[in-house]
């Protein structure tokens, strides 16, 4: 039977997990924090819990984005118009690419240890930083000529989203910031980018956690077996009552400036943190 103690647990990784997959900075750093502080999990545990925890967003995502699914089922079936199928292009390059690129990227990461804990924070702090960099820039671009929608997108752009969502199965990367900052500097409308950035993110999560249960069982076994099968229930509830709610504001707010302040402050906070951390484990070793 979950206890107090573990019920809150399970509701605080959810609720860091519904935030931060949505926002420009890394889900799997902050459940990394999380699961390491409450759980206890080592470094690979808490990584490898991070990447199964999106299963809550992934359902989210779903739900939300229902409407654009039934599209591409159409589209894959031959029934969809010409846009359809562009969308369904869109996604299946993307996903492959990210596939490409993110695969050897999580082996590595996956056997990270020691030393090295310190560094995704870092990570972290300078992605946020250059996301907001990236934002502004893109916006001062975007207010002196017309901005792109998905139609006018080119094939070479879902090869170059699906790259860099490749580089977000890096500790510290936030796949969500990255994707949406390119889409941006590309001249996509926000709101259009923020769409489009959390649509592949569907498919790129759902492999993501298919790879982890099958390349790292053990660790998902050692982090469930801290959580327990009704904590991991809980918190994907709780991840996606959360997320729904946060996909719905980012999309209607996307494009204004008060994003641009947080994310940097976020960032800030984060290299303070690795810092911190990276500090602390030298003089542990020492």
């Amino acid at each position: 039977m979950i206890t107090l103690i573990d019920l809150l647990h399970s509701v605080i990784i959810g609720i860091v997990q519904g935030i931060s997959e949505w926002l420009p900075i890394s889900s799997k750093t902050q459940i990394i924090l999380a699961s390491e502080y409450l759980q206890h999990l080592t470094f690979n545990q808490a990584y490898t819990f991070g990447l199964f925890m999106e299963i809550g967003t992934v359902l989210a995502a779903i739900i939300y984005f229902r409407k654009d699914l039934l599209t591409l089922i159409k589209a894959l079936l031959g029934r969809g118009d010409r846009q359809d199928k562009k969308l369904l292009i869109y996604v299946i390059v993307a996903t492959v690419v990210t596939g490409i690129v993110g695969v050897p990227l999580y082996l590595v990461a996956d056997s990270v240890s020691g030393i090295n804990v310190g560094i995704p924070m870092l990570i972290i702090g300078l992605v946020l930083i250059g996301d907001a960099i990236l934002i502004r820039h893109s916006r001062k671009k975007i207010s002196k000529k017309s901005t792109k929608k998905f139609k006018d997108l080119k094939t070479r752009d879902y090869f170059i989203i699906g790259g860099l969502q490749g580089v977000a199965a890096l500790p510290g990367v936030s796949r969500s910031g990255i994707t949406t900052s390119a889409l941006l500097l590309m001249g996509t409308e926000p709101d259009e980018a923020f769409r489009l950035s959390f649509l592949i993110g569907i498919f790129a999560s759902t492999a993501a956690a298919i790879m982890t249960v099958i390349i790292s069982k053990g660790n998902v076994i050692a982090s469930l077996a801290g959580i327990g099968i009704s904590g991991l229930i809980i918190a994907i509830i709780v991840a996606i009552i959360v997320s729904l709610f946060l996909i719905d504001f980012l999309i209607k707010v996307a494009g204004k400036a008060k994003i641009i302040y947080v994310t940097t402050g976020l960032g800030i906070l984060a290299i303070s943190f690795g810092l911190t951390y990276l500090i602390f484990n030298i003089h542990a070793i020492g």
